[in-house]
């Protein structure tokens, strides 16, 4: 099976189209401006500022790449008067708190972002009196996780051990309580909407530098000539290379704007099944395609909980749309590690560009 779209179709939908995109100075919102960028959208972007220099925002001179409005997703007033003033066709929500680790230390205000400030774009979108398309991105991590070897589906149980995964449930149950009461399919002649869920997780790619993540870690240590160190080695997670699930949801964007009575519903979005690794598999992996480096296994002090075994089933997004995952594992960490290597020749958004590009073109 083949995907179904190329970039010439992601054109035809979303040339001289109006994007609205939250998180877009983050590591997914960025590779989300760029591809959105080189399809030809209008976009407005809405989010915090880029914390670093390095950030993939900055190398990309994503200023120029849309209309950037700094700010945050709780000032509902500014959030909706710059989506009702910016008239979009298209919405995709990806900011966040995204980390596991650091809800454990700032879980009131992960709650706050990933929950109050999803109901507050929903309600910008539900005072904009046009059509419109939203995908809002969740994460793998919204499933009550059993630790067992079946990957979840979309209609598995939600929930969430840490503040993180539960904030991001709770943020699919503030979707659906709006979906069903101001944006319900069979009333879509009315309102104009449809809104859909994607759900990935762990993703990888050029660009990240978050705390406490694996590929943001194994790059810090080989930059230094540091170990590696990692805490829990077996663990296995659905690894993709970012472009995957952007490519998804555009793919989502697009039939939710051609047919938002049958798509207006969760699909997750993630690698093929027996193409899950464990994270000792991918540091093996990513110090191989470096060229050096070592790791050590430590196991941390008063460790917070997290999960040891997660798969999506991603039977849906095949059958629905055709799409299917590019990249092998492997072939993942290698053009992920080689992004990293070339910032070493300041060629950074060519890079970026021409990995979109070959992405794009490739079957």
């Amino acid at each position: 099976m083949e995907n179904m779209v190329t970039i010439q179709q992601l054109e035809n939908v979303y040339k001289g189209k109006k994007v609205f995109l939250t998180g877009h100075t983050g590591f997914k919102g960025s590779w989300m401006l760029k591809v959105l960028s080189l399809i030809g959208a209008e976009i407005k972007g809405y989010a915090l500022a880029p914390q670093t220099q390095n950030d993939l925002y900055n190398l990309i001179d994503g200023e120029k790449l849309c209309n950037s409005v700094i700010a945050d997703l709780r000032d509902k007033n500014r959030l909706v008067s710059e989506i009702t003033s910016f008239q979009p066709d298209f919405i995709f929500h990806l900011a966040a708190q995204p980390l596991v680790r650091l809800s454990y230390e700032i879980p009131v205000e992960t709650f706050d972002v990933n929950v109050i400030g999803t109901a507050n774009l929903l309600d910008g979108l539900r005072l904009l009196q046009k059509k419109c398309s939203a995908v809002l991105i969740t994460t793998d991590k919204v499933y009550h996780n059993y630790e067992w070897i079946f990957p979840y589906r979309e209609n598995d149980r939600l929930g969430g051990y840490d503040p993180y995964s539960a904030s991001k449930a709770c943020a699919e149950l503030v979707i659906e309580s709006f979906r069903n009461s101001f944006f319900n399919p069979d009333d879509h002649e009315r309102h104009l909407k449809g809104i859909a869920v994607a759900r990935a997780g762990n993703v990888i790619g050029g660009g990240d530098w978050s705390k406490d993540r694996l590929i943001p870690d194994i790059v810090r240590s080989l930059f230094a000539s540091q170990p590696i160190i990692i805490r829990n080695p077996k663990a296995v997670r659905p690894w993709q290379h970012v472009l995957e699930p952007i490519t998804g949801y555009l793919i989502l964007g697009m039939f939710l704007e051609r047919q938002p009575r049958d798509f207006s519903e969760a699909y997750n979005f993630g690698p093929d099944l027996d193409d899950a690794l464990s994270v000792e598999d991918m540091v093996k992996l990513a110090i191989n395609e470096w060229g050096s480096g070592v790791y050590k296994i430590e196991k941390e002090i008063n460790q917070h909980h997290e999960a040891g075994i997660l798969k999506l089933d991603i039977s849906k997004v095949k059958a629905d749309f055709n799409w299917r995952p590019k990249m092998s594992a492997k072939k993942t960490v290698m053009m992920t590690i080689d992004w990293y290597k070339s910032l070493q020749n300041n060629n950074i958004d060519i890079i970026t560009t021409k990995q979109i590009l070959n992405y794009l073109s490739s079957k």
